[in-house]
């Protein structure tokens, strides 16, 4: 069955672990109401998502997220119809950024802008096989 996969970014304001816990909260709830699932790329400077799911819910969860005031300046990088999801098992997983992914300096200088579609779904693929291992 084809789903769709959106990837965003967006930076925190105000961020703090009550915050983050949070959102992760009221996204959990909503996601399983909604038949969505996804990942959560979390750092002080940084937001980076995938959710996917039905499309209708799917757009109106990105529509409630861009309306939040705990995210600033919010970037849709991707949309596209998959037959299979990365996450069918968390209605939201949560990882904070990994050494492997770009620091500050190189996220302020565009470097989300300038990944590909390719290389934010490897991202998401290694958070999936790490939390098999």
């Amino acid at each position: 069955m084809t789903v769709s996969q959106l990837i965003y970014y967006s930076q925190p304001f105000g961020f703090d672990d009550s915050m983050l816990n949070g959102i992760l909260l009221q996204a959990r709830r909503n996601n399983a109401r909604d038949g969505l699932t996804g990942a959560l790329i979390v750092r002080g400077d940084l937001y980076l998502q995938l959710l996917e799911g039905p499309e209708t819910p799917l757009l109106a969860a990105y529509a409630r997220i861009k309306a939040d005031n705990r995210h600033l300046a919010v970037k849709q990088l991707s949309l596209a119809s998959v037959d299979t999801r990365m996450f069918p098992d968390w209605t939201m997983r949560d990882d904070p950024a990994q050494s492997w992914l770009w620091d500050e300096r190189a996220v302020s200088d565009g470097a989300l802008d300038r990944a590909s579609v390719a290389d934010l779904r490897a991202i998401f693929a290694r958070i999936g096989e790490s939390a098999l291992a």
